[in-house]
């Protein structure tokens, strides 16, 4: 059988090497069209697998002796951190050893990498990060998460194509819709960048452009995907987990608080889990780096064994769906 290979950076994140480890095993068990190259120090990655039963032909390890930390400069770290795990794994992308790269690591060094290692679909002006995000509705991709933190127009119009792209082919959305963040729905409303982006995207005849969305609204899921620069999209992503892990934090100390209230807790358990499970981001794997030649896929610094599994698992589905032929395709019309 022929595998999807992802390269997964098993010195990134705060939980690192063991939760890598723990979810890239989980990984194979998930999918049996996927294998994984754990790249880091050797010694730490092989004493993890003990605790595990896997098939070790869909299991190999690269050894990598430096580690990328958060508080690094991204660019100088990338430069002179040759052998660290993060550079080692995009290597591997790049010499066609590996389909895709997964990591818990710095942001900035996986964007600084990926450009450098990895490059830019021909057409491609700036690389998106994007992440699904829950709502009532499943969920909704929100475009650009943080990697371009300014961003001109045609960069919007390009993340608002590639992100329609992504809900098509990769979630399955028919004719998603499209909106851009904006402090009100009128036309004329919003900063110079939104008000020079608005009429391009109206005007866009590869998109289903639906208008301007406010922050308030993104949780309603009547927008399949979400556009803004990184700076914002960044903010609503933080915002969005800090306000879900305090309002679960306000529930259970309401629901512990009297004895009346924990049987009402326990009556309902069952029912409050499944809603739960639909607000939770790791069921949706990790955020990856739009318009790269191949997949990267950053997850959270604090992710566990389940979203890693579920960030490999993504990968198989972005390569075999061919998601970067199709941006490929869309971009290279406009050159």
């Amino acid at each position: 059988m022929d595998y999807i290979k992802v390269a997964v950076d098993a010195m990134g994140g705060d939980n690192a090497p063991y939760e890598v480890i723990k979810g890239s095993v989980m990984a194979l068990s998930k999918n049996e069209k996927v294998s994984v190259v754990l790249v880091g120090k050797e010694e730490e990655i092989y004493a993890g697998l003990k605790q595990y039963q896997y098939d070790e032909s869909r299991i190999s390890v690269v050894n990598a002796t430096q580690v990328i930390g958060f508080n690094e400069s991204p660019a100088v770290a990338v430069r002179k951190k040759r052998d660290s795990s993060i550079v080692v794994a995009m290597k591997l992308v790049k010499q066609g050893e590996a389909d895709a790269f997964v990591s818990a690591g710095s942001t900035g060094a996986i964007l600084v990498g990926g450009l450098g290692y990895i490059g830019r679909i021909k057409g491609v002006e700036r690389t998106p990060l994007a992440t699904v995000i829950p709502t009532e509705k499943g969920g909704s991709l929100l475009i650009d998460c943080g990697a371009n933190v300014d961003a001109r127009s045609s960069h919007l119009v390009q993340f608002a194509k590639m992100g329609s792209l992504y809900m098509q082919y990769f979630c399955g959305v028919s004719n998603p819709k499209v909106g851009i963040v904006n402090i009100g729905t009128e036309e004329e409303k919003g900063n110079a960048l939104v008000k020079e982006t608005f009429p391009l995207l109206k005007e866009c005849r590869d998109i289903n452009f639906c208008g301007s969305i406010e922050a308030r609204d993104i949780p309603k899921g009547n927008f399949d995907v979400i556009v803004c620069e990184g700076f914002v999209g960044n903010v609503i992503l933080k915002l969005y987990e800090g306000l879900a892990l305090t309002l679960l934090k306000k529930m259970k100390e309401g629901m512990l608080s009297t004895k009346i209230s924990m049987l009402g807790a326990l009556l309902s358990k069952r029912s409050l889990k499944k809603v739960m499970k639909t607000f939770d981001v790791s069921e949706y794997g990790g955020a990856p780096l739009l318009g790269l030649k191949n997949l990267a896929v950053k997850t959270h610094g604090s992710s566990e064994a389940i979203e890693i599994c579920n960030s490999i698992i993504q990968c198989v589905s972005f390569v075999n769906n061919n998601i970067n032929d199709k941006i490929s395709e869309c971009l290279t019309k406009e050159i």
